[in-house]
């Protein structure tokens, strides 16, 4: 299939001006409205409902989309989310309620989380929840916090938290902001944390040792108990990064590890969507000692009702409003429900399986570092082809597939992460393969010349990130 896509001229939609299928009634009683809250000068859009649409729609035609094609963005699980979990947020009964409405009239969504917070339990094999935070990153600062309050309380001055030279960027992002330096340990020759290095690091003043298992080269740190004994032996706490989650479903889990807590990305593990700014939800679990900090409000049963506690003893506080994003955890809740146990487990096999498919149909072309087997995602690197990752990743672009992250981790030179999660099918693999290794084929001139087919050709992405326009 030949790969084009849509590009259309399109305004701003306040430039566009059309008639109005509806307005206001002229019989409107002003004398209701305060008087400092009546407008003058209110411009109402002169936009009808079909030139919105056809807006939208247009706009849509010229965005790559998960339901467009598979989107391979190693570390950020881009996977198709199913419809279910959609319809399921949009019930009515879901859908109209208020936040305000007393408990014993939505019994129904505390219901929901209570079993969210069970079933987040069960699979981290967890103490207690909380579904507060609005994000994964949110979810990291929340356990920033919580590590913070847990020393403050004990009277410890702690004021470092360590962290691999393979970690997510939000990991030293959100223990800054928490308040503490951040020590980064590197990686053996395996892509492993340095044992000796780790231990050198740790001290009296270490708060937490802060990873994602797998890390973010796909590869299980098969240290993980010598890591949680270095680390509470030193009286410190260990922090799961959730974000690969996914590769480990029924098969281990954080709390198996030795960890002490854990913020889960509901939007990469299950099924909720990702990208474009969100909403998101970050939940975080924590072992039983560390469960009065978490953040309020929590769900409770007392065997005949539901009701939201917020009277956790050290709370760190609320850390979003009302019940957070409840429409992602009901996509969650259900995505979990329609998997089951086994469907969980198999979710993580397959997206093991794909990812080391691809590895091993790419790995006579590419460098791939490091242990050498993956689980949810693997790191090649272009450097000794002669091509940059950027222009290959470009050059994918034109072939109807979303561009895998480039030059992530830091570790791997010209790299190119990619996951390809369980959602995507042998042909999508071997169609992924074979336009990687044609881009090998390719001159550095026709490279360079990518993408030709999308709606918006080569950008400066360095501009891009740094002189961004938010409004007009």
């Amino acid at each position: 299939m030949n790969f084009k896509q849509a590009y259309y001229e399109e305004p701003i939609i306040k430039d566009i001006k059309s008639s109005n299928t509806f307005s206001l009634s002229e019989q409107v009683d002003e004398s209701i409205l305060p008087e400092n809250l009546k407008r003058k000068d209110l411009e109402l859009p002169e936009v009808s409902e079909y030139d919105v649409v056809r807006h939208y729609t247009r706009l849509s035609q010229m965005n790559y989309t998960v339901d467009v094609g598979i989107y391979p963005l190693g570390s950020c699980t881009m996977k198709y989310n199913p419809k279910f979990a959609d319809r399921v947020s949009a019930i009515d009964g879901f859908r109209n309620i208020h936040p305000f409405q007393p408990e014993n009239t939505v019994q129904g969504a505390l219901h929901v989380m209570y079993d969210l917070q069970e079933y987040l339990k069960k699979i981290s094999d967890m103490d207690a929840v909380s579904l507060q935070p609005m994000a994964g990153a949110d979810g990291e600062f929340t356990g920033i916090l919580i590590v913070k309050k847990y020393f403050e309380d004990k009277g410890e001055d702690r004021t470092e938290i360590i962290i691999p030279d393979s970690a997510h960027g939000t990991n030293p992002a959100s223990a800054t902001m928490g308040g503490f330096d951040v020590v980064e340990v590197p990686s053996d020759d395996k892509g492993m944390v340095d044992l000796e290095a780790l231990r050198a690091a740790v001290s009296k003043k270490t708060a937490a040792f802060m990873i994602t298992n797998p890390n973010t080269l796909g590869i299980f740190e098969q240290n993980i108990e010598e890591i949680a004994k270095i680390i509470h032996n030193a009286g410190a706490l260990l922090y799961y990064d959730g974000a690969n989650l996914n590769a480990i479903f029924g098969i281990t889990s954080p709390g198996l590890m030795g960890f002490d807590i854990v913020h889960f990305n509901l939007h990469k593990s299950f099924a909720t969507p990702h990208g474009g700014g969100g909403p998101g939800a970050g939940p975080v679990a924590v072992k039983s000692f560390l469960k009065d900090f978490l953040p309020v409000p929590i769900v409770d049963f007392d065997g005949n009702s539901y009701r939201l506690n917020y009277e956790l003893k050290k709370t760190i506080g609320k850390v979003s409003s009302f019940y957070g994003s409840f429409s992602i955890l009901l996509r969650a809740w259900s995505y979990i429900i329609r998997n089951g146990d086994d469907g969980l487990k198999n979710v993580s096999a397959r997206a093991v399986l794909n990812s080391n498919y691809l590895k091993k149909k790419l790995e006579k072309y590419y460098d791939i570092p490091y242990y050498p087997l993956k689980k949810h995602e693997f790191v090649l690197s272009t450097e000794n082809t002669g091509k940059r990752a950027l222009d290959i990743g470009k050059y994918i672009l034109d072939n109807g597939i979303h561009s895998p992250t480039v030059y992530f981790p830091l570790i791997v030179k010209e790299a190119m992460m990619i996951e390809p999660t369980e959602t995507v099918s042998k042909a999508d693999l071997d169609n992924y393969a074979d336009v990687l290794i044609e881009a090998l084929k390719l001159s550095d001139e026709e490279l360079k010349s990518r993408p030709k087919n999308t709606a918006v050709r080569r950008i400066d992405e360095v501009k891009a990130a740094r002189d961004l326009k938010l409004k007009w």
